[in-house]
């Protein structure tokens, strides 16, 4: 189920004619509700890297002739509108969330609640696995990749039980992993309001699939991509992707970067964006009722002011 469908659609402001994109189609959930208000002459890109993803939105949306269904990382946008021959568009969608068909039917062990072997790859061709991961790292970079990507205060005690775990037999699902981590989770803090290993299923994840390095690389992209008017819409579920958005916003607003102590400005920068809202937009509690994944949710936006 897409989270904040509505508020997403309206903060894109649809144009005639206008070219926008879904770089993380998904299952096609976001696109389908765009392509029902979407002008005639306009056209929607929707990207994943995921080949499952493009398969499902194949089914979905290709009889749509305004859809152009490419298979590639949000990250390389501006490869593909080379490709198109797209010098600019007119609005994008990210919603940096895991699918519910990575979740529940990818048999790649996104979730600790299946016996699924540890992959964890978003794009199955690349490497490295969970597994090789999570078998392989020494205990002080497991320690800091846990805490990096995954802000888990017990880090250091996750990371050893891990290696006293792989010391023993490798590590190959799921569920085994979901296992150390609650079996090295302290008794004082069960039951849990979720479940002890979700940070650091987060922080393996982030970690496999270079989540932080993609989007750096599509904020630093995204202006040059945009045009004026253009809204950029990203849809965030933990603070390390939120806090990355804001500060990439909050700098394109600025009109001066100098030094406080210059006597004149010499950065000669100029504002490129305008956030809509300056707090991040949550769900509705009636949302996150129907829809739990959608509790940790937030939406940012922006709009280009200058090509």
């Amino acid at each position: 189920m897409p989270v904040l469908v509505q508020e997403a659609i309206q903060y894109l402001n649809l144009k005639p004619e206008g070219i926008y994109v879904d770089g993380t189609v998904g299952s096609g959930g976001h696109s389908l509700e765009i392509l029902s208000r979407l002008p005639e002459k306009s056209s929607l890109i929707c990207l994943d890297r995921d080949p499952d993803a493009i398969r499902l939105s194949h089914e979905r949306l290709s009889s749509d002739h305004r859809v152009q269904l490419t298979r590639a990382n949000f990250a390389d946008l501006d490869k593909v509108m080379r490709e198109l021959a797209i010098d600019k568009i007119d609005g994008i969608l990210l919603d940096l969330g895991m699918s519910s068909y990575q979740i529940e039917k990818s048999g790649r062990g996104f979730s600790f609640d299946g016996e699924e072997p540890l992959d964890m790859r978003m794009n199955p061709n690349h490497e490295p696995t969970g597994e090789h991961l999570i078998n392989n790292l020494p205990v002080e970079s497991r320690q800091t990749l846990l805490w990096e990507y995954g802000e888990e205060r017990r880090a250091g005690t996750f990371a050893r039980a891990i290696v006293r775990a792989r010391d023993k037999k490798p590590i190959k699902t799921a569920t085994e992993l979901a296992q150390i981590i609650e079996g090295a989770t302290p008794k004082s803090h069960q039951p849990w309001k979720r479940h002890p290993a979700t940070k650091t299923f987060q922080a393996l994840r982030i970690a496999i699939n270079k989540e932080m390095d993609n989007l750096e690389t599509f904020l630093h992209k995204i202006p040059a991509l945009m045009a004026a008017g253009g809204r950029l819409v990203v849809i965030s579920y933990h603070s390390l992707e939120d806090r990355q958005v804001k500060k990439a916003m909050v700098h394109w607003e600025k009109d001066c970067i100098c030094p406080p102590d210059f006597p004149v400005c010499a950065c000669d920068k100029s504002p490129t964006f305008r956030r809509l809202f300056k707090k991040g937009q949550k769900p509705e509690q009636a949302e996150i009722h129907n829809n739990p994944r959608a509790r940790s949710a937030i939406m940012r936006v922006a709009e280009r002011i200058s090509s």
